[in-house]
């Protein structure tokens, strides 16, 4: 069984950001003007009217400051606060393909060898840009890779779980190394108009090259993976093909895909109590398995949806209050990237590690589905 070994990563960032002040802005302006449409049927009982949004309530729900996205222009129109992302031509490379090839090229680029060396590429991402043709393999051939490619979804746990399958076709001989893209334009499926999720996303593109081991230069020994599902509706996208057969006549926009549930949607609370001990166990659990002492865990790179959370699990894992340093966090300038996420903070923040240093990256999100993968500095 030969084992793995993270030998590259790589990120491409849009080149636009929203700020938390130009997002409540945005979404004032639109409040105001519902409640102003609608002032009779909410001074009669019928509706509620719309509370504003203030960046202090951003930053204490979620420790989000910005967020990275492909089109601010769209989402801060409070007549439209949906991203304008043009459809391409059938020949062109699709907008996830073009950012998953970015942050694939930034990952080559450091690993320092050659595609041809690649035998596989699999694109684990929250939302596809289509069912078909898979987007893995629109990558693989933009960047020249012979082999084979699939797409694989198991939300903001997608990487964990890309990882798990990389390490495991290296362990059975299948191929040397594999490419994982994670390419996320989540403000694509953010309801703007929702208070309470509303500044949630935002976009990115991440890379990683897992190898066998005794092929790679250096880089970090994957010393154990675990995944875990359990099912909720705590965090749901009704979004599919199925939903222009639902209507009651022709398929329209708005009744097709215009419904809020054809979103993200989301019970925060319940999230956090359901998904916060789950994952703390998951990990403290397969430390102990690995023969791992959690307590002394150089750093961790947890998923970044949200900063109470994330905080919570490094007290629990590290058992005290975390440096700065231990636990990672990067949502303040990037918001929750979903599959992306732990995956940056990874590509940022991996200095200062000596060989024989352990790290975990973890991933947790809807499904509820859940990733550990422990590495140790070669």
């Amino acid at each position: 069984m030969t084992k793995a070994v993270i030998a590259a990563t790589g990120l491409f960032t849009p080149d636009q950001s929203i700020s938390n002040e130009e997002l409540v802005a945005a979404y004032n302006t639109w409040a105001q003007r519902f409640n102003e449409q609608h002032a009779a049927g909410i001074a009669a009982g019928d509706l509620a009217a719309l509370t504003p949004s203030s960046v202090e309530f951003i930053e204490k729900a979620s420790g989000i400051k910005s967020r990275f996205v492909m089109d601010k222009a769209g989402v801060l129109d409070p007549a439209r606060m949906v991203p304008n992302i043009p459809e391409r031509p059938d020949d062109e490379l699709s907008v996830l393909a073009e950012m998953a090839v970015r942050a694939a090229r930034d990952a080559i680029a450091a690993w320092g060898k050659p595609v041809g060396e690649i035998g596989a590429v699999l694109c684990a991402a929250s939302n596809m840009q289509r069912p078909y043709p898979a987007m893995a393999i629109e990558v693989q051939q933009a960047l020249g890779i012979e082999g084979f490619a699939f797409d694989m979804n198991v939300a903001c746990s997608s990487a964990t779980f890309g990882i798990k399958t990389a390490a495991d076709f290296i362990a059975s001989g299948s191929v040397k190394a594999v490419l994982m893209v994670n390419p996320e334009v989540c403000s694509a499926h953010l309801n703007f108009r929702d208070r309470d999720s509303h500044f949630i996303f935002g976009d990115v593109a991440t890379a990683v090259i897992i190898e066998a081991a005794d092929q790679a230069v250096d880089g970090w020994e994957i010393l154990g993976t675990r995944l875990k599902t359990v099912f909720s509706n705590n965090i749901r996208n009704n979004f599919g093909f199925l939903n222009r057969a639902a209507g009651t006549g022709a398929p329209s926009g708005d009744e097709a895909t215009g419904q809020t549930d054809k979103l993200f949607v989301q019970q925060g609370r319940k999230v956090f109590k359901d998904v916060v001990p789950m994952v703390s166990d998951m990990i403290v659990d397969h430390a102990a398995e690995l023969g791992i002492d959690p307590h002394g865990l150089k750093r961790l790179w947890l998923h970044q949806a949200n900063i109470n959370m994330n905080q919570f699990i490094g007290r629990k894992v590290l058992g005290r209050e975390p440096t700065p340093d231990e636990n990672v966090i990067i949502l303040d300038e990037y918001a929750n990237t979903s599959s992306a996420g732990s995956i940056i903070a990874f590509h940022l923040r991996h200095d200062g590690f000596t060989p024989g240093d352990i790290g975990l990256i973890c991933s947790f999100g809807a499904g509820y589905s859940a990733g550990t993968v422990f590495v140790r500095k070669r």
